[in-house]
Parts: C-alpha cells; sequence; structure tokens
C-alpha cells in the first residue's frame, strides 16, 4: 500500500453519491495513494474538489439544469461534462446507431426504459472491458464475443462522437441483448451501476482495483498526479 506523504499535496478527491454498492471504492483508492470521500453532487464543497467522480446521482433527473451547470463548475470531472451533457439525453442512442452500432428502437427523451429481462450489462474501465453481469435479477450469463464487440463498438463511437478517447472514459455500462442478433438498448456513462455485488469477492476486488487504476490514469492525465504538486512552502 502506498502511504500519504504529509509533505506533498494529494489531490482532492470527492465521489458523488454515497457508498452503497460501491464501498469498496475508497479503500481501492487508498491502496493506489488516492485519498477520496464521498459527498452529494450538489454539497457546495464539491466545487473545492480537484477532481470529483459521478457516482449515485439518482435524483439528477429532477433537477437536470441545475445538475448540468454543476457538472461545469467543479474542476475536474469524470466521465467529462460533455459526455455527461450527451449521454443524458436518450437521443445518443440515434447518433450511435448512425455510427452504426446496432440498437434497439430509443424511447422519448430523458425516459428510461427497462432492460429487456434476461440481458447483460457489460462494464467498461478506461474502454477496456471489466466484467458483465445480467439484468433484471436473472442469474449469472458469461456474454458471448459478440456482445462484448457490441460493447466496445458503442464505447469507441460514444468517444469518438464527443472527441475524446475511449480510454478517456474512465467507466461505461453497456446494455445489450443477446440472441440471434445483438443489440444496444442503452449506454450510461454519467453514474451507472456496475454491479459490484454481483461478482465474487475475489472478482470484485480485482475489478475495483482496475477502477482505482483507471483513476490514478485519469489523475495523471489531468495533472493531478499525487505526488505531482507539493504544497508551497
Amino acid at each position: 500500500m502506498k502511504l500519504a506523504r504529509p509533505d506533498i499535496r494529494h489531490p482532492r478527491i470527492v465521489l458523488a453519491g454515497s457508498a452503497g454498492d460501491d464501498a469498496g471504492l475508497i479503500p481501492a483508492l487508498r491502496k493506489r495513494g488516492l485519498h477520496a470521500r464521498w459527498m452529494s453532487w450538489d454539497d457546495p464543497d464539491t466545487l473545492g474538489a480537484d477532481l470529483v467522480i459521478l457516482r449515485a446521482t439518482a435524483d439528477y433527473r429532477d433537477r437536470l439544469d441545475e445538475f448540468l451547470a454543476w457538472t461545469r463548475s467543479v474542476r475536474n470531472l469524470l466521465n467529462p461534462p460533455d459526455v455527461v451533457a450527451w449521454n443524458v439525453d436518450r437521443r445518443y442512442l440515434r447518433d450511435l446507431e448512425r455510427a452504426g452500432v446496432p440498437t434497439l428502437p430509443s424511447v422519448p427523451a430523458l425516459q428510461r426504459a427497462g432492460p429487456p429481462a434476461g440481458q447483460m450489462a457489460l462494464v467498461f474501465l478506461s474502454g477496456m472491458q471489466s466484467h458483465a453481469f445480467a439484468t433484471a435479477g436473472e442469474p449469472p450469463v458469461e456474454p458471448d464475443f459478440e456482445l462484448w464487440d457490441l460493447g466496445h463498438a458503442a464505447v469507441r463511437a460514444a468517444a469518438d462522437h464527443v472527441g475524446i478517447r475511449p480510454g478517456e472514459l474512465v467507466y461505461a455500462r453497456a446494455d445489450v441483448t443477446g440472441g440471434p442478433q445483438a443489440r444496444l438498448f442503452g449506454l450510461d456513462m454519467i453514474a451507472p451501476s456496475l454491479g459490484w455485488l454481483r461478482l465474487d469477492p475475489t472478482t470484485r476486488e480485482l475489478q475495483q482495483r482496475r477502477f482505482a487504476l483507471a483513476v490514478e490514469s485519469a489523475c495523471e492525465r489531468l495533472g493531478l498526479g499525487p505526488f505531482s504538486q507539493p504544497f508551497p512552502r
């Protein structure tokens, strides 16, 4: 484990939401020498953070204009504000369809359709496949290559649309339906459930470590490396 040095300024990281299923993220970050705390997205103290990572923000749709304004007020947001603004509207599925990603018919803007029973959520960290879990309480199913390829295509198309590299998406969740023809019916890059508690403890620890590595990489990309900014003398 890396230990925080008192003479070095470490980035002030906020996880926007509450622990819940994500309770293991703070210990995983701490093992990488990154210290974070939970805070509601509308807490004024988030504006003083060096980095804010969106997690459980269930109420943002009821205060959408306020939420979108807030995303552009914090210093550094993961995923970035342009990603959030595009992904918040279900019309993003039309953009993905135009980019060649097979999708199910979209629903009216700002409404979330329930996932088709028995389908899969594919989780990507830094643009790379991480793990999968069945939606709607279905038993675990291992997705085949076709489903993962569909998820990768959706993540790449989304990144291209907003002008970033896939690796800059700290997380993304692609909801897909299999069968004779795989289809995407949702891509959540705002604050999706990542299904940690659906994983066995060993796999969960490994994949949460990958989440922490993704955050560490983002810190370096943003010039927020934990040893990059010493306190003023």
